[in-house]
């Protein structure tokens, strides 16, 4: 890519970022579309997040902005307005400079997972989901599926982020989510004997905590469908083990596929995206191409 005076960035803004295929992805969909812009990281843990934030708002070099773990909610409070969507969800991963230079907040998350579950020919309308998971990640896939027609969400977490989550979008759609603590195996059990699709968006088994996964082997059932946000590894101990079990599996590649698609419609106002190189160069990824 030639950088000169005219090329825009975007950054990808979170910790960590080495597993992380959006820059090779993106820039590869730039160049394909004659974009003269380059998408690069920045590790940053939310420590100095705002003065992150100012940089974006105030060098002309910058389009916007993505966002990712742990500042997708924290980074509210430093936009100036948000797509209406973004603002029920409470997180945004996708940050726009206006032509006024004001940064609006956007989310492309619920809509990348969204639309890759119902692409793998699952119904949401009337079905049970459970999530492993209440920080920025699930607030916009469970609102999204909320917004879908799901039946009933359950929202598990360690902390009350499960409580205060369920109880945020109950308030925009009554009594949908259930919050149930990880602690608490009988209801874990109970919740995921109902449910139809599982969706790891919690980021444990993620490349640096491949041990981990989100939920024992033995509460896994040959009929659920499980989704894990995750895309690096692709497949993660707890899709390895939920296809040892029979269950249907869809990992995160079509996730970050569909929303970096979205996310660069977002920055380009709404410009043709060539999805094809983009899902050429994620498998070319996966093969270790």
């Amino acid at each position: 890519m030639q950088i000169d005076i005219n090329s825009r960035l975007i950054v990808l803004i979170g910790t960590p970022l080495g597993q992380s295929f959006g820059a090779r992805m993106q820039n590869a969909a730039y160049q394909a579309a004659g974009f003269n812009m380059l998408y690069c990281y920045c590790e940053a843990d939310g420590t100095h997040l705002k003065e992150i934030i100012d940089g974006i708002r105030y060098m002309p070099t910058f389009l916007g902005g993505a966002v990712t773990k742990p500042n997708k909610v924290e980074v509210m409070q430093y936009l100036d307005d948000y797509d209406p969507l973004c603002k029920k969800m409470g997180s945004s991963n996708t940050i726009v400079k206006t032509e006024a230079g004001k940064l609006v907040g956007y989310n492309t998350d619920g809509y990348g997972a969204l639309r890759d579950i119902l692409e793998h020919g699952c119904v949401i309308k009337d079905k049970v989901m459970f999530s492993f998971g209440a920080g920025g990640t699930a607030r916009s896939v469970c609102l999204e599926l909320a917004e879908a027609g799901a039946k009933k969400i359950y929202i598990s977490s360690r902390s009350e982020m499960c409580e205060t989550l369920s109880g945020e979008i109950n308030g925009f759609y009554p009594g949908v989510c259930v919050p149930v603590r990880a602690a608490d195996e009988a209801g874990i059990k109970a919740a995921l004997d109902e449910a139809d699709i599982l969706l790891n968006l919690s980021g444990l088994g993620m490349r640096g905590k491949e041990e981990y996964t989100c939920v024992d082997k033995k509460f896994l059932k040959p009929e659920h469908i499980c989704f894990d946000a995750t895309y690096n590894p692709v497949t993660t101990r707890f899709l390895k083990e939920a296809t040892e079990v029979g269950c249907k599996t869809i990992n995160g590649l079509g996730m970050t596929l569909y929303q970096g698609l979205r996310q660069i419609q977002l920055w380009t106002g709404g410009k043709a995206v060539p999805l094809d190189v983009m899902r050429q160069t994620v498998m070319d990824i996966v093969a270790g191409k």
